[in-house]
């Protein structure tokens, strides 16, 4: 009695399965994302699950990345240590092009959540000085 052929009959069925898993699971869920979107789930839900697919790193991640604290976290700040770290790791000095690319995701993250807590600094300024002109 022969093992191979029965290993190679497996093989043909679990190789074309696993595939076709790879590209239907995500897919499933990110119309799923989809759809509680749609529904009317939380930004902050969303926003992390959303995340997962991106693969985009977390603000205490970029904060470390960057050695910047969430105090002390400015778009100057960003940008001084961005630059530093940019030039520290330089390919062409030696450095790394994988760490050149986790400082710039640093970055990109950072600018993105700062600009969104300027917003929303601009957004509850303004709607709270129109209510004092409401009075």
């Amino acid at each position: 009695m022969a093992i191979g052929p029965f290993a190679r009959i497996i093989a043909q069925v679990v190789v074309p399965l696993v595939a076709v898993l790879a590209r239907a699971l995500p897919a499933a869920y990110q119309q799923a994302l989809h759809n509680a979107r749609k529904a009317g789930m939380d930004a902050n839900t969303a926003a992390a699950a959303s995340s997962i697919l991106r693969r985009t790193i977390s603000k205490q991640e970029a904060l470390q990345i960057l050695n910047i604290s969430e105090a002390e976290a400015s778009m100057e700040a960003v940008q001084k240590q961005y630059e530093k770290y940019m030039a520290a790791n330089d390919v062409s000095k030696g450095g790394s092009f994988y760490l050149q690319s986790k400082v710039y995701r640093a970055k990109e993250m950072l600018e993105d959540y700062l600009k969104e807590q300027e917003e929303m600094k601009d957004s509850s300024s303004s709607s709270s000085s129109s209510s004092d002109s409401g009075k």
